[in-house]
């Protein structure tokens, strides 16, 4: 089957399910190698993803807004920026999961992307399957809910507890009204504790959680990710009452009177 052949039948399925109405996942892709962003998106239409491209960070910032995707992956060599400090602000602004491109390969490389809020860190060059196999994950990881336990409210997408509001269809945290910008895993590890408040998670547990099947770090990364989400929820980090440390076992949700 030639290319083009390939590439029509894909974008005839991506059709048809518009057609029936059914809501495609939406993937930006930002790589300044045309050759990496064009395959990427053939691979990604023929699975049925809405796909957008864009070669440096100014447009994937602004395309992060109009097409307001469900994952990003993200090439760390770009003309107009370092994909860490874009990693970061992407992040940042939303709780979006973001799968790093790159052809360094050195651990510190992998960790540092990792730490600044990268789902996930793949070397080029790079298997297809792979890939793909790596968003669908991701993507299902993000889909599934669990039940939530005694301890919070919930009203329709919204999670009420103390102070917080989080709005999981919206990916949003308020407190007091006031929106938290988080990053993609300071938010899992808080919806984790939401969910389960009367859990202690182990850092295992979170890490798990948060990175998943393959992180070559530690659970200090957990730790740090602890440290920064206190810093943005806590009236006093050093005192907090919404991320309780259980000495020699892990991680709880805490109330107003911890």
């Amino acid at each position: 089957m030639s290319v083009l052949r390939w590439v029509n039948n894909g974008l005839k399925l991506v059709k048809t399910r518009l057609d029936r109405g059914v809501q495609l996942k939406k993937i930006l892709v930002i790589d300044d190698e045309i050759a990496i962003r064009d395959l990427i998106e053939l691979v990604l239409r023929r699975e049925n993803y809405d796909v957008q491209t864009a070669e440096d960070g100014k447009t994937g910032m602004q395309l992060l807004d109009s097409f307001q995707p469900d994952l990003v992956v993200l090439d760390l060599m770009l003309p107009d920026c370092s994909g860490y400090d874009l990693c970061k602000e992407i992040t940042g602004k939303r709780a979006i999961p973001v799968i790093m491109l790159s052809a360094k390969d050195e651990v510190i490389d992998k960790v540092l992307g990792l730490e600044l809020g990268a789902e996930d860190y793949m070397t080029k060059p790079f298997d297809n399957r792979e890939l793909l196999a790596r968003i669908k994950v991701i993507l299902r990881r993000n889909e599934s809910r669990e039940d939530t336990s005694e301890g919070t409210e919930v009203q329709s997408t919204r999670i009420l507890h103390e102070e917080l509001t989080f709005d999981l269809e919206s990916r949003r945290v308020l407190k007091n009204g006031v929106p938290v910008s988080l990053t993609a895993k300071e938010f899992k590890i808080l919806e984790t504790l939401l969910k389960r408040p009367d859990k202690i998670f182990t850092r295992d547990e979170l890490l798990q959680i948060g990175w998943g099947y393959d992180f070559m770090g530690d659970t200090r990364s957990v730790d740090m990710t602890i440290m920064r989400l206190r810093k943005k929820l806590e009236d006093n980090a050093d005192e907090p009452k919404y991320v309780r440390t259980i000495y020699g076992f892990g991680y709880q949700l805490g109330g107003g009177e911890a």
